[in-house]
């Protein structure tokens, strides 16, 4: 399994050409078709006129103008493909709000890259604070998420998988396996012993099946967290605190 169609979000954002730029990256690494997707904004239905008293006058100038940043976006796209080298690559525009549209052109890719909304802040990137939240539960396809700040000159070096036995961490692992089969180190965490979602030997099998897919992994085993009660730090907070500061994870 490999990613063979790669769908990243175009807009006018401020982390939009990092996003790009590491979509691009990982598009050379698959050797994955790279697409473009930029979205005017405006819902179809609006568009045919029902359920809405607006001006034609009004509709046609926000639709110019929201079909302007489209280009401007997907421009920006096609340059930095272009600039980067990807040998396939192209730009889609549609008459969508970024939700129906984005979720519509991630069911035909395996990934979907998206940028981080900054909530706090000011200009496009802030319109749709939920939009990544949206797109993820909606879209069914793999997400990636790309920060609203930085560069990302590597993918996916050394990645740390949550591993509950749930038939979700299923479907999210076997969706990751090109990124994890890329990866330097897997580390698979495993918290609590429940043999019921886990197995006799809890973390084993899933290792075992990313090891047979080359995935080079490790198991990270840690008692379930209790929950100590209101006023009290939360459980886990030493382990965290480590990862953070060492940048391993160790038994």
């Amino acid at each position: 399994m490999s990613y063979r169609t790669i769908v990243v979000h175009a807009d006018r954002a401020a982390n939009t050409e990092a996003r790009i730029a590491l979509a691009a990256a990982l598009a050379q690494r698959e050797d994955a078709h790279l697409v473009g997707a930029a979205m005017t904004g405006m819902p179809r239905s609006m568009l045919a006129g029902r359920g809405y008293e607006a001006s034609g006058a009004f509709l046609a100038d926000y639709l110019r103008r929201a079909e302007g940043r489209v280009q401007e976006a997907l421009e920006e796209f096609k340059g930095i493909a272009a600039r980067l080298g990807v040998p396939s690559y192209e730009a889609r525009s549609s008459n969508d709000d970024e939700y129906a549209g984005l979720c519509m052109q991630a069911r035909y890719a395996d990934l979907l890259v998206l940028g981080q909304t900054n909530r706090a802040g000011a200009g496009e990137d802030s319109l749709l604070p939920d939009l990544p939240d949206y797109v993820l539960l909606n879209c069914g396809r793999p997400v990636l998420v790309v920060p609203r700040s930085g560069r990302f000159p590597t993918i996916g070096k050394r990645v740390l998988v949550a591993w509950n036995g749930s038939p979700e961490a299923a479907k999210a692992v076997t969706a990751a396996l090109p990124m994890l089969r890329g990866a330097e180190q897997v580390t698979l965490a495993v918290l609590g012993d429940s043999k019921d979602a886990l197995g006799e030997s809890p973390g084993a099998d899933i290792a075992l099946y990313l090891a047979r897919h080359g995935v080079k992994v490790e198991v990270l085993r840690r008692p379930e967290p209790k929950d100590p009660g209101p006023g009290h730090p939360v459980a886990g907070t030493r382990f965290q605190r480590r990862l953070a500061s060492d940048g391993r994870l160790r038994p």
